[in-house]
């Protein structure tokens, strides 16, 4: 049932990500932005950015997604905003979600609502401690669905079913997708959720 609530964590003035859920076909193209998206927060951050890799859909090629490029990016303390948010803010990311409660976790991005390119959300966490469950879990989930098709194809047969149905919010189709990325998690052998 979709949530009447806005996603926690959205920072002062964010609005929560409305859209209706458009899945589409693979598209090369995301590993190229992907890769302009690192060179700009790699070129921003210098060694700050202890990595920053391509996750989520747009990460497996074949795999059907909306065209939203995550990108995970590690950093000494995700915490510490003013050792690595205003680099990112002057290469032209907004901060939308900060949960100090969840792993310290942040989210930057860029939205073509706001007159960008294409749409991105980066992903900020610490390695090295309590988030290392998390960001292995998302490593294992674009790795294993790369390694094996039955399991892409099979996700993607959930998330065009769920881009059919109308949600209050982006993250409420998220959520509704945990049971089958779970069951997948679990074949992959990754750690429980933090």
């Amino acid at each position: 049932m979709p949530s009447t609530d806005p996603p926690s964590g959205l920072v002062d003035g964010a609005v929560p990500y409305a859209d209706q859920p458009v899945v589409v076909d693979h598209d090369p193209e995301w590993a190229d932005l992907f890769e302009q998206n690192r060179a700009v927060i790699a070129g921003a951050l210098g060694e700050t950015a202890l990595a920053v890799e391509h996750v989520g859909s747009t990460s497996v090629p074949g795999l059907p997604a909306k065209a939203v490029i995550d990108i995970l990016l590690l950093v000494p303390d995700s915490g510490d905003e003013a050792a690595y948010l205003p680099a990112l803010e002057g290469a032209g990311y907004r901060l939308r979600v900060r949960e100090p409660d969840w792993l310290e976790h942040r989210v930057v991005s860029r939205r073509v609502g706001d007159g960008d390119s294409h749409d991105v959300n980066v992903h900020v966490f610490t390695p090295g401690g309590a988030a290392d469950p998390e960001i292995a879990r998302m490593r294992m989930f674009r790795d294993w669905l790369r390694a094996h098709p039955e399991d892409r194809d099979r996700y993607a047969a959930v998330k065009r079913e769920l881009a059919t149905r109308e949600w209050r919010y982006v993250q409420d189709y998220a959520d509704a997708k945990t049971e089958v990325v779970e069951d997948i998690l679990a074949k992959a052998g990754a750690p429980p959720a933090p």
